[in-house]
């Protein structure tokens, strides 16, 4: 049976299939930045004055959860200076030769990220105050009583930091920041636009309450957006005509399990284990992670976050507890008031 034929901006995707492939979804300037509004106007506000003097902008640590948009502000601060970006992250940095062969390459006014700069190793930080205030490296060359110290000037430079665990940098560290800002998780105001965005970009034909719909159940991530939109996009090609509504974004969210909450299954297995198995909690994360066969650190790190934010799951000294939310959202029975343990009040965090 003959079908319509897709509409012409699937078309020209299907005529180039690497085309998608290629085109980067990352905003490469400002204007062009939706959401964190706070973030964004700081940095331009600081930027703009340290071009205005001809100077650099002080270092800058960015911290928030994974997929809000750390990278790509710190790439569009380069950008932004016209300089270039020299890009590692904590865990790559195992020793001080390291990181001086990545200062010693540095041009004034470039920038150096470090993605997860939380994981440096301690005595790699000690390396790293000397350049981060006074623009000096001060290398230890043979050792024992040969041992001696040779001090390389190095130019002027921004680092951007960046980290999901900002609790884990030491105070030294975080305090040779000047500029120190968080992300929060996106409106579906935003998400929205952001998808509207990568759809043009992509050219994938949607309209914008299908582009909604996707946003709503996002869990606040950018990246977790665009990844719904390519699974929607392929669910619409094979199945749907090729256009995303919003039915065909319910569709195709539905059939990896994601709902109008933006839980997906093993969200979903977390409340209901700590419900069903651990009566509620309080029960450790440990314990939580063995029951749904999951790295403790991986729920801890991906998926609590949400659970908390959404108000399902909340943390006591104790461990992870239940709230109400989750009973009605898995359909257990709501919970029995708990009476409160003689002369042992619960402790607040």
């Amino acid at each position: 049976m003959p079908t319509d034929p897709p509409p012409s901006s699937y078309r020209a995707a299907a005529a180039t299939p690497s085309a998608a492939v290629d085109v980067s979804l990352r905003p490469p300037v400002f204007t062009e930045f939706v959401g964190q509004a706070k973030v964004k106007d700081v940095l331009l506000m600081r930027q703009q004055a340290a071009l205005q003097r001809e100077d650099v902008l002080d270092h800058v640590l960015l911290s928030g959860p994974p997929g809000l948009g750390k990278t790509t502000l710190a790439n569009i601060i380069a950008t932004t200076a016209g300089s270039k970006i020299h890009t590692t992250s904590g865990p790559q940095i195992e020793k001080a030769g390291d990181l001086a062969g990545i200062l010693t390459n540095l041009q004034k006014g470039d920038v150096l990220f470090i993605d997860e700069i939380h994981r440096l190793h301690p005595a790699i930080e000690e390396y790293l105050y000397p350049a981060m205030e006074d623009y000096k490296l001060d290398i230890i060359i043979d050792s024992g009583p040969n041992a001696r110290s040779i001090q390389l000037p190095l130019p002027r430079f921004t680092m951007v930091g960046a980290t999901t665990r900002a609790g884990m940098l030491t105070a030294p560290l975080r305090s040779r920041f000047r500029i120190n800002l968080r992300f929060h998780y996106y409106s579906i105001d935003d998400l929205a636009a952001i998808i509207l965005r990568s759809a043009s970009l992509l050219a994938i034909a949607i309209e914008p309450e299908g582009a909604r719909e996707i946003a709503a159940r996002s869990r606040g991530t950018p990246r977790h957006a665009n990844n719904l939109l390519l699974h929607a996009r392929d669910f619409a090609q094979v199945r749907a005509g090729g256009t995303i509504t919003r039915e065909v974004a319910d569709a195709a969210l539905t059939m990896i399990e994601v709902d109008h909450d933006g839980l997906d299954e093993m969200d979903k297995r977390i409340l209901e284990a700590i419900i069903h198995k651990f009566d509620g909690g309080p029960v450790g994360l440990n314990s939580v992670g063995v029951a749904v066969g999951e790295d403790a650190s991986t729920i801890e790190e991906v998926h609590e976050p949400f659970l908390i934010m959404q108000g399902f799951l909340k943390r006591t000294p104790r461990g992870r507890e239940a709230l109400p939310a989750a009973y009605a959202k898995i359909g257990a029975p709501p919970p029995r008031p708990r009476p409160a343990s003689p002369g042992q009040p619960e402790l607040g965090l």
